[in-house]
């Protein structure tokens, strides 16, 4: 991206600009440096801040100018506004936002990246190769209501591309499903009609699926570093370290991710139903509105198990994610109630303390 590069160019819309208060924009106008505030889309995330960019070139805001905002509540992807002090001023609501649960045992949410318009969710036609894992993105992409669209790489290594792509296909007649070779130009012509100017990109999938080379490839430039896979189970190596927001040839923009061994999803229980649509649909026709669709009777789910008309694969699936989600949606709730609670505690000591100072105590 270059210092001449608008806020069009970025993705800044009607949106955003609804957002802004009358003085607001007179701020944003005014040529008076010490009054004058800017709008800007984080482009890069670090641990001790980010990178902001607008019409005007890059703005490092660090984290002790953004203590107050705790730099891990910002994603790449952002649209904040800030002053020529460099100065952090507030965070404009997003349009879509992808999180999830922090991987491991951390009690968290980790934000990914926001403002995004079409999701390429990223599977080699490998060894790593997983309908489920498939599925666990389209719910994030579903929740988020941001349009999902798969790309199964290493078309050329694969002797079965056709039939692997007609069982992604199945997951959802009306999803853009591409199988192509990331390093072949031609194959990547098809996919350019996602990266039109001021439209975002965001890439999910795992370590070694050639997020990295598909980034490459649609950027037309070797900015991401690539590396091979082990070949005895396809398990891919990290090349992507952080997450940034860069241009892509077509006028677009793209965000690539790292790779992710866990996606634990939270609050993604509409996600969730979207994305198994059919079976959600037949949840309603059981007997019982408690149904857990084992051996219940009267249970539809069951009963169009049998008959052949869902896929066991899809039930396990489903039954796996809503567990997971409403597990880890619970306890992620407990953590905000204590946390809430510790606040309020905190607030009436130094409230104590500062009456206890005055005499008032």
């Amino acid at each position: 991206m270059n210092s001449q590069t608008s806020l069009a160019q970025l993705g800044w819309r009607p949106f955003f600009q609804q957002q802004l208060s009358l003085n607001e924009l007179e701020l944003l106008s005014v040529e008076n440096l010490n009054e004058k505030l800017y709008a800007g889309r984080v482009i890069e995330h670090h641990r001790n801040g980010v990178v902001v960019m607008n019409g005007s070139g890059q703005f490092s805001l660090t984290q002790t100018v953004l203590q107050a905002t705790q730099t891990d509540r910002l994603c790449v992807g952002d649209w904040l506004l800030f002053n020529t002090q460099l100065q952090f001023e507030r965070l404009l609501e997003r349009q879509s936002l992808f999180q999830r649960k922090a991987p491991g045992s951390k009690i968290d949410t980790q934000l990914i990246s926001s403002n995004v318009d079409s999701l390429f969710i990223v599977c080699s036609l490998n060894q790593d190769f997983n309908l489920s894992r498939i599925e666990r993105y389209l719910a994030l992409a579903k929740e988020a209501q941001v349009e999902p669209i798969i790309i199964l790489t290493k078309a050329d290594q694969c002797e079965d591309t056709d039939v692997k792509r007609q069982q992604v296909q199945s997951l959802d007649p009306f999803m853009m499903v591409h199988a192509l070779n990331a390093l072949d130009k031609d194959h990547l012509i098809e996919l350019s009609g996602y990266c039109k100017q001021g439209k975002t990109i965001a890439l999910l999938g795992s370590s070694g699926v050639g997020k990295s080379t598909l980034v490459n490839g649609l950027m037309g430039v070797n900015t991401q570093l690539t590396s091979g896979i082990r070949e005895d189970d396809s398990k891919g190596r990290h090349t992507t370290t952080s997450r940034a927001l860069k241009p892509l040839a077509q006028g677009g923009l793209i965000i690539d991710t790292p790779g992710m061994r866990e996606l634990q999803l939270s609050a993604c229980e509409q996600g969730v139903s979207e994305t198994f649509s059919e079976i959600t649909e037949l949840a309603t026709q059981c007997r019982f509105a408690d149904c857990q669709h084992n051996s219940e009777p009267g249970c539809a789910i069951q009963n169009a198990l049998d008959k052949g008309d869902i896929d066991q694969r899809r039930l396990i699936s489903y039954q796996k994610l809503m567990r997971e989600q409403a597990m880890n949606s619970a306890t992620l709730a407990q953590k905000r109630a204590k946390d809430k609670a510790l606040g309020k505690m905190i607030n009436s000591v130094q409230t104590a303390s500062r009456s206890f100072k005055k005499g008032t105590y």
